[in-house]
């Protein structure tokens, strides 16, 4: 062997060593759910050190498409190794990646109450069953296509909630989906006998949300992001999408056009920068003790007369 070829197989060792140093775990939860009436299904990144740190970290809550599943961004989406290199390389700052499973189309459809299981049970839980910092500049929200649908939804109902947020090609068509869209055979949107529901629709997208949104003081930076060849024309929705909340927070909603169409390859092309992007607005991870006091300190002031 060569001094070239011993060289290149230890440098090659050495960054196999560093990969594992630094690689982030993904495990997989269930909890009893009161409102689903069933256990709603989590699967979880932890940054590399979480479980030797002392810290509370930042999270995030991703969402999957339509007929998807809590495994989705891992086995698909390549989550895990995504999220260790954009730590590694200090573009987004350690944090809890949160990716539930649903049912619907996170919202209070036909089959099921998936929004407010979101809001009223799993965010709750995940604050009380792992150490992640449950104030709004620590908590980000994102999803693909339905789950782009529920993250509009989402940040513009409850701002209040959320530092930032990413739709991956959402599925936020307007005034209906286009008839190829799965929304129209899903049971979120079927009623008792099996017709798509347009009203449920109209008050359930983003558009339902859209002006009070506008008339708050909380701003949520978005990223938007689609293929240019979306079947469903994604990149003309979530332009329109762009276009509505470009007057309220010209510096904070951006979108970006990828090549391909409603499909893996464009999520996964577009996954780095819409970390990078929630991870601009997200506060890194904060001491136990830090935790503590300012806990503390909130409460004194609720307390003053």
């Amino acid at each position: 062997m060569t001094i070239r070829h011993t060289l290149a197989a230890l440098l090659g060792l050495a960054l196999l060593w560093i990969g594992k140093l630094q690689a982030g775990e993904v495990t997989y939860h269930r909890f009893a759910s009161e409102v689903l009436g069933r256990d709603y299904p989590y699967a979880l990144y932890l940054p590399e050190g979480y479980h030797e740190s002392e810290q509370a970290y930042p999270v995030l809550y991703l969402l999957h498409g339509s007929f998807g599943s809590e495994r989705d961004w891992v086995e698909s989406g390549g989550l895990r190794q995504t999220a260790d290199r954009l730590i590694r390389e200090g573009r987004m700052p350690p944090m809890v990646i949160v990716m539930p499973g649903s049912e619907s189309w996170w919202i209070d459809g036909h089959n099921e109450a998936a929004r407010t299981a979101f809001l009223d049970e799993l965010m709750p839980y995940i604050e009380q069953a792992w150490r992640v910092v449950p104030q709004r500049e620590w908590r980000a929200i994102a999803g693909l296509s339905a789950g782009g649908y529920g993250t509009l939804n989402f940040m513009l109902e409850r701002p209040e909630l959320f530092a930032a947020a990413a739709a991956l090609s959402p599925a936020s068509y307007h005034p209906l989906p286009p008839r190829r869209s799965t929304a129209w055979r899903h049971p979120a949107f079927l009623d008792a006998a099996g017709r798509f529901d347009e009203a449920l629709w109209q008050r359930s997208n983003y558009t339902a949300y859209l002006t009070d949104y506008l008339e708050r003081e909380e701003v949520v930076p978005l990223y938007l992001s689609a293929g240019h060849r979306d079947p469903y024309n994604a990149e003309h929705h979530a332009r329109v999408v762009r276009q509505a909340l470009l007057p309220y927070q010209p510096e904070l909603v951006t979108m970006e056009v990828l090549n391909g169409g409603h499909t893996w390859r464009v999520w996964r092309a577009s996954l780095p920068n819409a970390l990078t992007w929630v991870g601009r607005f997200l506060q890194g991870p904060v001491s136990l003790e830090t935790l503590a006091e300012s806990r503390v300190a909130e409460e004194k002031v609720a307390e003053a007369p």
